[in-house]
């Protein structure tokens, strides 16, 4: 059994022109990504890995469930592949996840990630928003045979602060 979590960044600011690399994360951004963090730590098995896009929004994110998860620096790694907006990329990552590892998170952008929920997952789903998280568990033992899964959780913010 293989667990892969997408996560997409947070809300990032537009603030600044220039480099789409370096874009960091709003006030939102940041308040979103520790409630789906917090909330996520109290239910799911924590990865084992954290893969994230190097993008400083995505990376920015990354920590938080870095934290919230206590993952080790060893275990989170940069993977500027991961920065891919269609999907392609993200997905040879997913499929050459060492076998060793049952858990994974990957952190990255849209349209990427949606693509590969509705690809790899049971359940369609229109948008992963900013700081949307989504569980796919696999019964498979090398992640290369990831081709159909079950999602098992969908967590976005907005359903988080409707019930606060």
């Amino acid at each position: 059994m293989k667990t892969l979590y997408l996560l997409r960044h947070a809300k990032s600011s537009w603030e600044q022109p220039g480099d789409d690399h370096k874009r960091p994360l709003k006030g939102r951004g940041e308040k979103d990504a520790l409630l789906v963090s917090e909330h996520t730590k109290s239910f799911i098995k924590p990865p084992e890995k954290i893969i994230t896009s190097d993008a400083k929004r995505a990376e920015t994110t990354a920590n938080f469930f870095k934290k919230s998860f206590n993952i080790s620096d060893d275990n989170f790694i940069t993977n500027q592949s991961l920065y891919d907006f269609g999907g392609k990329k993200v997905l040879e990552v997913i499929k050459n996840i060492s076998n060793s590892l049952d858990c994974v998170l990957i952190v990255g952008h849209n349209h990427a990630l949606t693509s590969i929920a509705n690809m790899l997952g049971d359940i369609g789903i229109d948008n992963i928003p900013t700081c949307g998280f989504v569980e796919i568990q696999f019964n498979i033992e090398k992640w290369e045979h990831a081709n159909y899964g079950q999602i098992k959780n969908i967590i976005f913010p907005r359903d988080l602060k409707s019930k606060h």
